[in-house]
């Protein structure tokens, strides 16, 4: 292999730099300390339409900005540049000898009494930022027609007010994280399916934004369905686990529905959980137990086993159903907890809608009235009803 070695290459000389200078990528000028220009290079004049002769010696800088510019090469161009010797990449906008603007980007030294300043065009700089800011406003604009969509429906699932049950006392409260803006997946509902017999659901889809809250639309409109078709909650249960694995978008979600049916004078309960928290149950001398066993999440496996379990709701009794927004609400001393909650239901025992305002008071109080994650809270209190 052989290697052929080239002449080294002579330093241009006088001529070969001042074609350089001329030819360059980018406008030059000297000016003196007032602005006056002295020298231009055919570059700048291609850039601005000007004749030398119209520039050298005639007319200063900031006499070819745009009126904004002028304003402001006099209140921190020029001060910048006496203060600091130099300037770099200060946006203007120069008028062209035709009148039409040119976006440029300007750097400047101040050197022995003069000025030497480097001037580059922006036109496709100016026109990326431009579509960069479209389309910035374009995606805001979506988002902010998304989260008002979103905040629409999630208004819609929720009910304004729980219904009368004759015989039951229900209160309810929704409270979506952070400002209370944030449109988020937790979710109850409590409806009649026949005469004395009432179902209350409660549930927390995965995620948050409009994927969650169309997703909770469908999972509530899903268990009224299944509710009335299926008797038992742990078949609605898992008529909502397949209508979720056929949607296939990797979303799942926490439930707890209770069937309370009255008969022979009393409340009885059947209900079943799929990943949920227990309900908490409270007897009116202070007792406090979860109620039941826990099952799979909804939406994960393709033969979860879903139980319905049994239970009364004696006279005075109360059924606290909640979201794990309650209890994993972080505050300055860890999470909200079990024992928190336990302590705070107590506090609160009363009408269903004293323990419901109390327990969410004590929450929130907890995460400096800034929660972390939606908090959902539903209170069932059996009072007396002849049978």
């Amino acid at each position: 292999m052989s290697f052929e070695l080239s002449a080294p290459t002579a330093p241009p000389g006088p001529d070969d730099a001042e074609a350089l200078y001329d030819r360059a990528p980018c406008g030059y000028l000297a000016l003196t300390a007032s602005g006056l220009i002295t020298r231009v290079n055919q570059t700048f004049l291609d850039l601005t339409g000007y004749r030398r002769e119209d520039l050298v010696g005639v007319r200063t800088f900031a006499s070819l900005l745009s009126g904004g510019g002028r304003i402001y090469h006099e209140t921190h161009y020029a001060p910048m540049l006496h203060m600091h010797g130099s300037v770099r990449e200060i946006a203007f906008d120069l008028v062209r000898a035709d009148g039409d603007r040119v976006p440029v980007l300007v750097n400047s030294v101040a050197e022995s009494g003069a000025i030497l300043t480097a001037v580059f065009d922006a036109t496709a700089r100016r026109q990326y930022e431009r579509e960069l800011l479209l389309a910035r406003e374009r995606a805001e604009q979506a988002k902010d027609r998304a989260d008002a969509m979103a905040q629409a429906l999630q208004r819609t699932l929720i009910p304004p007010a729980p219904p009368r049950v004759p015989g039951l006392d229900v209160a309810a409260a929704y409270r979506p994280a952070g400002d209370g803006t944030e449109v988020g997946g937790d979710f109850y509902d409590v409806f009649q399916v026949a005469a004395d017999d009432w179902v209350v659901a409660i549930g927390d889809v995965c995620g948050k934004g409009v994927g969650a809250a169309i997703l909770t639309s469908l999972a509530r409109h899903t268990i009224r369905a299944a509710c009335i078709a299926a008797d038992e909650p742990s078949e609605a249960l898992t008529i909502l686990n397949e209508v979720l694995l056929r949607e296939r978008d990797g979303r799942f979600l926490t439930a707890a529905l209770l069937r309370l049916s009255h008969a022979d004078g009393e409340w009885r309960i059947r209900f079943s959980t799929g990943g949920h928290p227990l309900p908490l149950r409270l007897r009116p001398g202070g007792g406090c137990e979860p109620l039941g066993e826990p099952g799979a999440l909804v939406g994960v496996f393709d033969e979860p086993r879903y139980q319905t379990q049994r239970a009364v709701l004696e006279p005075g009794e109360t059924l606290l159903l909640f979201t794990d927004g309650v209890t994993e609400g972080r505050g300055a001393n860890g999470f909200f907890g079990d024992e928190r909650l336990a302590q705070a239901a107590l506090g609160h025992l009363g009408t269903a809608s004293t323990l419901v305002d109390g327990v969410l008071a004590d929450l929130l109080e907890f995460q400096d009235q800034n929660p972390r994650d939606d908090i959902a809270i539903v209170a069932i209190r059996a009072s007396h009803l002849s049978g």
